[in-house]
């Protein structure tokens, strides 16, 4: 590329907006893992959840599908260390009409308020990110406006080399519908998913490059390659993903791990647990948050915990404590004799924090516990 096509690039991002804090996608380069670095799926059991922060997994109907879903480290990449990895250990036999497995990322309402959906002067946008997979053929994309009126297009990229890094890079078209404003609020904006395993129910509707109203039939218009699910040992990787305004594609916008983890805490983050610690796994207290009693005698009290980012919402708070050398949640226990004071669970939640209640007696010194603490779109 010339020079003056690079300034050139530039100055129509430029234009498009600030060239830091671009990307609208959280955890693009996959390097925040808070919850842990694998989660197994199984199709009759655990069928939806996290690996690398705000990268949700979820799937519909599939009566065979079992895998992995990991962070796992990247060595034939040059700008990337991790990347977001589905390995298929059980593949499905083929995937019915009313099936659906993807990956996707939900973004906060008031985060997409840059790209003005709904006005005569909304902004196109570019997605761009790398994918790497054994099975080549063309994927599915999909972007999703839930607020008031539902709104969707698709596109499609084909992976041309089996087990070899692409870029690919779709340019979004403004959404200058009345029904395309997005709320500027703290629900959900958008949802960019890309398909794996998706079937004909939702794929009948073109939806290609076209923002419409939200029908099933077009959810996965042109995806048409769902080997990843049906072949054994199938993988797919995903990293640097970025979502800007603007029609160009620019470099990829590194952060700093501290700054991209206080970004994902607004959505988890934990309490008393290191980062890297096993969540309900954890067998002793070094780290975890400890909380005095107050009194002498007999009585009911409540303690709390301020979370150190405000969280989207109030979240969702499981308490885990330590009991008889085994992490147990909705326990507590006295942080000198580490016996059981018995169930508890965290009440008057807010963004800011949560309170429990304690039964105390006399002889309890203070409780000890750590908790998880969600708040995901």
């Amino acid at each position: 590329m010339s020079r003056a096509r690079t300034f050139a690039d530039l100055a129509t991002a430029s234009e498009a907006g600030s060239l830091s804090n671009k990307n609208i996608i959280y955890n693009g380069d996959m390097a925040v893992a808070q919850r842990g670095t694998s989660l197994s799926i199984v199709h009759d059991g655990t069928s939806a959840g996290y690996a690398c922060d705000r990268w949700l997994l979820q799937e519909s109907n599939h009566d065979q599908t079992e895998g992995t879903l990991a962070q796992v480290a990247v060595t034939d990449l040059a700008g990337f260390n991790n990347a977001l990895k589905w390995t298929t250990t059980e593949p499905e036999s083929a995937i019915a009409a009313d099936e659906t497995f993807d990956i996707c990322q939900k973004i906060e309402a008031q985060h997409c308020q840059r790209l003005g959906y709904g006005l005569s002067s909304a902004k196109k946008a570019t997605l761009s990110f790398y994918v790497k997979s054994s099975v080549t053929g063309t994927y599915g994309i999909n972007v999703y406006k839930p607020d008031s009126t539902t709104r969707q297009l698709t596109s499609t990229y084909a992976i041309s080399s089996a087990d070899t890094w692409e870029k690919k890079t779709i340019t979004i078209p403004a959404d200058t519908h009345s029904s395309g404003t997005i709320a500027d609020d703290n629900g959900s904006g958008l949802r960019i998913t890309w398909h794996l395993g998706t079937g004909s129910n939702f794929t009948s509707a073109d939806t290609a490059l076209t923002w419409t109203n939200y029908a099933n039939a077009g959810w996965a218009f042109g995806h048409a390659q769902n080997g990843v699910l049906t072949t054994d040992n199938a993988t797919w990787l995903l990293t640097g993903v970025q979502f800007e305004v603007g029609e160009v594609a620019t470099a990829f916008e590194y952060e700093t791990f501290a700054d991209n983890l206080q970004k994902c805490k607004r959505y988890f983050q934990t309490l008393g647990y290191e980062y890297g610690d096993t969540i309900g796994d954890t067998d002793d207290y070094n780290g975890a948050i400890d909380a005095p009693n107050m009194g002498t005698a007999s009585y009911n009290y409540y303690q709390g915990s301020q979370f150190p980012v405000l969280m989207r919402a109030s979240p969702t708070v499981t308490i885990y404590a330590v009991v008889s050398s085994n992490e147990v949640s909705g326990k507590l226990i006295d942080f000198n004799s580490g016996s059981d004071l018995g169930s508890s669970s965290a009440n008057r939640i807010h963004s800011n924090g949560y309170g429990y209640l304690i039964s105390s007696s006399a002889s309890t010194f203070g409780v000890v516990y750590r908790s998880t603490n969600e708040a995901e779109l």
